[in-house]
């Protein structure tokens, strides 16, 4: 079982080393929802005494007002062997045999964090001792509760320390060490109070009485020790640590310890409690019941962590890759971005996403339509025919057909397309713009680069431009065509009668009359019909042709080329992140990197069971 308190030292440096250390965040704290232990007193209460009798050996700064300024992670490990040892997380390979330089590493540390002032920190230190001596066991030293700034103070102090502890023993896997001096009032203690408050059942609070052997003469400390003057689920532990007096003249642990155990046995009114009295006792208590709620913790450990791994990794992927820092890993990130774009953008041309039928609505309703609103057979009403005609014959009258008159008839007709075939380009062009927007907007990874999705924007609408105007000027070319060069094997086919003919025994003005026009505005129609109809196929091909076709194919082409051509400082602009985006990747990477790791330890153990 001691590998269960081994796996959560781990992971608890792991938190720190990686920025976690239960501070509110946006971010999922695994420090959270590791079991712990936290040591809650009043500056007065002999906190310190009562953690180096459990390690037996003189390491935490001492002085008065507040010492302890930073969370103190202290985790025992025991080993075989007679070496005792100390390592700090933030001094990695560096061993400590000297626990005079322990205490004055914490002190250094603590100020490197928290400046020479009398400021606190929620950061904590880690520390870890290796002895024969000790039990395995990992305890959090907090801040002493206080009720006065001192000098040099804020007077804010007093709330601080108040919420940091508070921050750290309201957490439900945390084990509240609550330690009491027994020479005061039980109802006045500052641990006693904020236990309560957050543990008013005591399920999770361990009581701790210290200084017994200084209560005034005639009193004892049994009634707290039974539980009868307040009653937690565990029982309460009585310790004697050392006086000040023994500190100066630096009385070593083993005979403190040896001093406690007669203390109990030899003391009338704690002779019956003397088997579960004293530091020793204390450690191994807090030992076992530390070992018992990890284990029974380790199954919603890992559903935590194979949670919030998958909900990191769907954050990090919806954030997107880091940045790589060469011009040829920024000109391939680009170029993958860009791909991507260009890739939905033909997903909706090819209607695997929506937009692209817009196009053919335009071919096969709008367009129509507008041709059908051209109305040439209002155009090729009677007194239009006779002013055509007449124009066309000049001051010499058309002797068999009129045909000049024929041709501006029809060029008058077909020339009135060209305004529908312009439309419809620019219709296209309108709806293979509004597919550029869109697609911008589906490709999640130019939301990350601003200036990148207004440049691919840009050269986007550009081409489209392009493509445009020369496929307008290939769709008038074949309205042009048809103007130009009249089909003759319609006219060829058509009836022939003794009057079109011109038979010379009729008067020439005869050749004016209501039904001789009439059939020539009906010829002209039935040719400018045919045509229309052929328009209302190749005007279409020549807009898929030109505009569809080509966005398809080269929408961003000139965009490659000018970007390959770029230094690396253009690059740079173009994946310009937002400073928050990178922060929140780099902490999203670390926290990932922690829980992957816890996952792999904590399954390590369960395995191992």
């Amino acid at each position: 079982m001691e590998n269960l308190i081994s796996l959560v030292n781990k992971l608890q440096r792991a938190c720190t080393a990686l920025g976690d250390h239960g501070e509110e965040s946006a971010l999922p704290t695994l420090w959270d929802s590791l079991p712990s232990i936290a040591v809650v007193g009043g500056q007065s209460s002999g906190k310190s005494s009562v953690l180096e009798s459990v390690v037996g050996k003189d390491f935490l700064p001492r002085g008065s007002g507040i010492v302890t300024r930073r969370p103190l992670v202290l985790q025992l490990h025991r080993i075989d062997g007679d070496r005792e040892y100390a390592e700090f997380m933030h001094v990695p390979r560096k061993r400590f045999t000297d626990f005079a330089m322990v205490r004055k590493e914490i002190a250094d540390e603590t100020d490197r964090q928290t400046g020479h002032g009398k400021g606190i920190s929620s950061v904590p230190i880690h520390l870890s001792i290796f002895s024969p001596y000790v039990v395995n066991l990992t305890l959090i030293d907090l801040p002493g509760l206080t009720k006065v700034a001192v000098e040099g103070q804020p007077e804010s102090i007093v709330q601080e320390i108040e919420n940091m502890v508070r921050s750290f023993i309201e957490k439900p896997n945390c084990i509240i060490l609550a330690v009491s001096p027994a020479n005061q009032d039980l109802a006045t203690s500052d641990a006693i109070k904020i236990s309560r408050e957050v543990d008013p059942k005591g399920e999770r609070t361990f009581g701790v009485l210290t200084k017994i052997d200084l209560m005034d003469k005639g009193t004892d400390a049994v009634d707290i020790l039974e539980g009868r003057s307040y009653r937690l689920q565990f029982p309460w532990i009585g310790v004697v640590n050392r006086s000040q007096q023994d500190i100066n003249k630096s009385v070593d642990m083993i005979a403190a310890r040896r001093r406690e155990r007669d203390y109990f046995s030899n003391t009338p009114e704690y002779k019956h409690l003397a088997h579960r009295m004293g530091s020793e006792h204390l450690a191994k208590s807090l030992s076992k019941h530390l070992e018992s709620v990890i284990k029974s913790r380790i199954p919603g450990l890992q559903s935590l962590i194979t949670k919030t791994v998958a909900e990191l990794e769907t954050e990090l992927t919806r954030l997107g890759k880091p940045i790589a820092n060469d011009a040829g890993g920024k000109l391939y990130t680009i170029m993958e971005i860009c791909r991507m774009f260009d890739g939905i953008y033909k997903e909706h041309l090819d209607g695997v996403r929506p937009g692209g039928e817009k196009i053919y609505h335009v071919f096969d309703n709008q367009f129509p339509v507008a041709i059908k609103r051209l109305q040439f057979d209002k155009q090729l009403s009677m007194e239009n025919v006779r002013k055509l005609i007449t124009e066309a014959d000049g001051y010499q009258p058309h002797l068999i057909a009129p045909e000049q008159g024929y041709r501006r008839l029809i060029e008058s007709c077909l020339v009135s397309i060209r305004g529908p075939a312009e439309a419809a380009v620019d219709t296209v062009h309108g709806i293979l713009k509004e597919l550029v927007h869109k697609a911008i907007n589906e490709t999640h990874e130019l939301k990350q680069f601003p200036t990148l999705r207004v440049e691919v924007g840009n050269a986007a609408f550009e081409s489209l431009e392009r493509m445009r105007d020369e496929s307008k000027k290939n769709t008038l070319k074949l309205v042009d065509m048809e103007t130009s060069y009249l089909t003759v094997d319609f006219f060829r086919k058509l009836p022939q009668d003794v009057e079109k003919g011109g038979n010379p025994s009729h008067s020439i003005f005869d050749r004016y009359n209501d039904s001789y026009l009439r059939r020539i505005g009906t010829t002209v129609l039935a040719y400018v019909n045919m045509v229309s109809s052929t328009l209302r196929n190749s005007i279409p091909k020549s807009i898929v042709y030109c505009q569809v076709r080509e966005a398809k194919r080269s929408l961003l082409d000139h965009f490659f080329t000018e970007l390959g051509a770029r230094e690396i400082r253009q690059l740079s602009k173009l994946l310009d992140e937002d400073p928050a985006v990178m922060e929140r990747r780099t902490n999203l990477a670390k926290r990932l990197e922690l829980y992957r790791s816890a996952q792999a330890e904590i399954d390590a153990v369960a395995w191992s069971k």
